[in-house]
């Protein structure tokens, strides 16, 4: 894999981490503010909504624009705004430089794709968005949970001191090793097609919403599932980085291969597995102790790999079929995932209070049986070339 494409996942690791790295400092922080922890929570909200909401007009406006150059603005604006997270002593201040940040992120994660893709072959192109988008699976794995050590030791602040520094680092590597992208020129098929994207974005908020259903509250899930509280949930969850990265590789390989169609069909069905034995589980499955905990590590990881191997997929099928429009298209899919995930945190919510526990992992299956359906029926073939593309 070319070197520069780590490089790109650099900022895909900054903004990724960034975006949670005060998560496990919400009640010291909401002391200091004075304002209650949900309203903190609501920091995390307002970043990803502003994301989802301006991606696509921002990538509108910036899609003509030399990538590198993007890039670097972002991470630069990255800087200055954790910056003044850091100094803020106002909660409505941290409100509005919060927003600032999720649409910044939503310019930066699209450029960093899009520039992925022109400096790879065709036939790498879904491993050099697997490895971008792993960028993300690393903040999960070190960036946020390094945030909450630092602001835990030396105070809240600091954890956005260290997403600034993070920033920065991406900054210098990019400035330093990445070389001017620039965006493809007019041609045949240019701009966003309905009938080419819409079914794309239509299944990567398919599948983010099957996945958040669960995913949002897994640990009152688990709780009920294994008695595991406290930091016995955060080792499960260490399993959603190690499935993330598997599901990365196993789709980049199926979107080089243009074996997309099936795999996308059996991640969903994976989904769709992970949601059953999650709902055996809250049934009484195995017996507790150590099976118990082997099963629902199983299902976790099921659950994570089959959710991160559709998006090199839907990734690299966008760039084919818009490739003049590649940012606005990618955009308009990280909107898609954001309001996946608003769905199912909602759906889910809504049921574990009115219904429990188990009817949370039967909706889910059920939105992921429907999304393979819809997947097979809408993408199942194999994708037609570019000149056919470009033809139709």
């Amino acid at each position: 894999m070319n070197l520069r494409v780590y490089v790109l996942a650099l900022s895909t690791f900054a903004f990724g981490s960034g975006a949670l790295i005060f998560a496990g400092l919400l009640e010291p922080m909401a002391a200091d503010l004075g304002v209650s922890v949900g309203a903190v929570g609501q920091l995390q909200t307002t970043y990803v909504l502003t994301s989802a909401l301006a991606g696509p007009p921002l990538a509108f406006l910036a899609g003509r624009f030399e990538r590198r150059g993007l890039l670097l603005t972002a991470l630069a604006v990255a800087v200055i705004l954790n910056l003044a997270c850091y100094l803020t002593a106002s909660f409505p201040a941290l409100l509005v430089l919060r927003a600032v940040l999720g649409a910044t992120a939503a310019l930066a994660g699209p450029a960093a794709s899009a520039a992925a893709s022109a400096l790879v072959p065709m036939e790498r192109r879904g491993s050099a968005l697997a490895v971008v988008t792993g960028g993300m699976t690393v903040a999960f794995l070190m960036g946020i949970p390094l945030g909450s050590v630092v602001g835990s030791a030396f105070g809240w602040r600091t954890a956005f001191l260290l997403s600034a520094a993070l920033a920065a680092f991406a900054f210098v590597a990019i400035l330093a090793y990445l070389p001017k992208v620039r965006p493809p020129g007019p041609q045949a098929g240019e701009g966003l097609r309905a009938g080419l994207v819409l079914p794309l974005f239509a299944s990567t908020f398919l599948a983010f919403g099957a996945d958040m259903t669960i995913t949002t509250y897994i640990a009152p899930i688990l709780r009920l599932q294994a008695g595991v509280t406290g930091a016995g949930v955060a080792a499960f969850q260490m399993l959603v980085g190690v499935g993330s990265f598997l599901g990365l590789t196993l789709g980049g390989r199926a979107a080089d291969r243009q074996a997309g169609g099936l795999s996308v069909t059996l991640a969903f069905a994976g989904l769709a597995v992970g949601a059953g034995l999650h709902g055996l589980e809250l049934s009484g499955g195995a017996p507790e102790g150590l099976p118990t905990y082997l099963v629902v590590g199983l299902t976790v990881l099921i659950g994570s790999t089959s959710l991160f191997s559709v998006m090199p997929v839907i990734q690299s099928r966008l760039i084919q079929r818009a490739p003049a429009a590649a940012p606005l298209a990618l955009a308009f899919n990280g909107s898609s995932a954001a309001l996946g995930q608003a769905f199912g945190g909602a759906l889910g919510g809504l049921l574990i209070t009115q219904a429990g526990a188990p009817s949370v992992t039967f909706a889910s299956a059920v939105i992921a049986v429907s999304a393979a359906g819809f997947w097979w029926l809408t993408n199942g073939r194999a994708q037609p070339s570019p000149a056919k593309l470009a033809a139709s």
